[in-house]
């Protein structure tokens, strides 16, 4: 069987670290071609994945047989390079957030559908193995009813990953649309809907840029948020936390508190109302710090979804959700007030 041809574009440190990696680690895949504005960027990827170098993606969806692509650009690009790749026939793997706006999203499902493509966006926190074990905890009923939770991510910034460090596009606000909240939040929201397996129908949100200079994004953002049956709870974001990454979830039921990504050495711990303590190791969540872990599970899920033609995790409509969540936390700042957010009509 002839294997999955892919194209990755966007060669920044997303690419580099993750989508690059992992196809060439897929035994299924075949990196045909990257793209990058920069055309060093793109050269030197092409050069290590034996694969063709392109400036300008148009050209490359035109010029070559693509089946899949990784879209790892910019946010204010993330839907136009969607639709114009899933219009000429590749399924797409979109970085998050989706788009900068709800109608985007929209666009960008409408596209897969009229394409039969599959459209999914990267959200890794759902293939973390102490996340997936708290859903079935929590599915099964040993949490008990939820009341409440805490979720925060937050590290030093971007400008320690990023391909451009200081002068990278996520301190624009005409290219990342929105900052800390959008790079680590959404992940959040998106967990957080995985996990509790509710929707939310409320958003309160304190925005500010206080840690970063010359910027015009946010870097710490706090979400207050209610799902459709009461839960409620807290959401940071942050680029301020200079010393050490939190990416910590901490569930608070009527029988057990379930703490993911909370202790060094275990990434599950449940502590039950009767004084047990259950702690799981089940390897540490992905990481952008020396020694983080690699793997994601995203390609290899996208890779399968395409050829068992089975439906990805996080496709589109699952990805507009979780925007949805980010963009009702900006008009909660616009207002000033808590914001409703549509229910989905049954």
């Amino acid at each position: 069987m002839s294997k999955l041809r892919v194209a990755v574009i966007g060669c920044g440190s997303i690419a580099r670290h993750r989508h690059l990696v992992e196809y060439a680690s897929n035994p299924e895949v075949n990196i045909v071609a990257v793209c990058d504005i920069v055309e060093s960027r793109a050269k030197d990827a092409a050069e290590i994945y034996d694969a063709k170098s392109y400036t300008n993606y148009e050209q490359l969806l035109k010029s070559e047989r693509i089946e899949a692509v990784s879209v790892c650009l910019p946010n204010y690009l993330h839907a136009p390079v969607s639709i114009a790749a899933l219009n000429a026939g590749c399924h797409v793997l979109c970085e998050k957030p989706m788009a900068t706006s709800k109608t985007e999203a929209e666009e960008m499902i409408k596209a897969a559908e009229a394409n039969n493509k599959k459209l999914m966006i990267g959200h890794n926190q759902r293939f973390v193995a102490s996340h997936q074990k708290a859903r079935k905890l929590i599915q099964q009923g040993e949490v008990g009813k939820i009341y409440s939770f805490r979720t925060t991510f937050g590290h030093g910034g971007p400008e320690g990953w990023s391909a451009d460090g200081k002068e990278s596009w996520f301190f624009k606000k005409d290219e990342a649309f929105i900052g800390a909240m959008g790079d680590l939040g959404v992940h959040k929201a998106d967990l957080l809907r995985y996990l509790l397996n509710e929707e939310f129908v409320e958003v309160g949100a304190f925005v500010e840029t206080s840690a970063k200079e010359n910027t015009d994004v946010d870097d710490n953002a706090t979400l207050i948020l209610k799902t459709e049956k009461g839960i409620i709870g807290t959401l940071a974001a942050s680029w301020a936390y200079t010393a050490k990454e939190d990416n910590s979830t901490i569930i608070y039921g009527e029988n057990a508190i379930v703490r993911l990504e909370d202790h060094p050495d275990y990434s599950l711990i449940v502590q039950y109302k009767n004084g047990e303590v259950v702690n799981y190791e089940l390897g540490g969540i992905q990481s952008n710090e020396e020694g983080g872990q690699t793997t994601t599970h995203v390609i290899n899920h996208f890779v399968d979804s395409i050829l068992h033609d089975s439906e990805p995790l996080i496709n589109g409509i699952e990805g507009k959700k979780s925007l949805e969540v980010i963009l009702g936390a900006l008009e909660s700042v616009k207002t000033n007030r808590i914001y409703q957010l549509e229910k989905e009509s049954k």
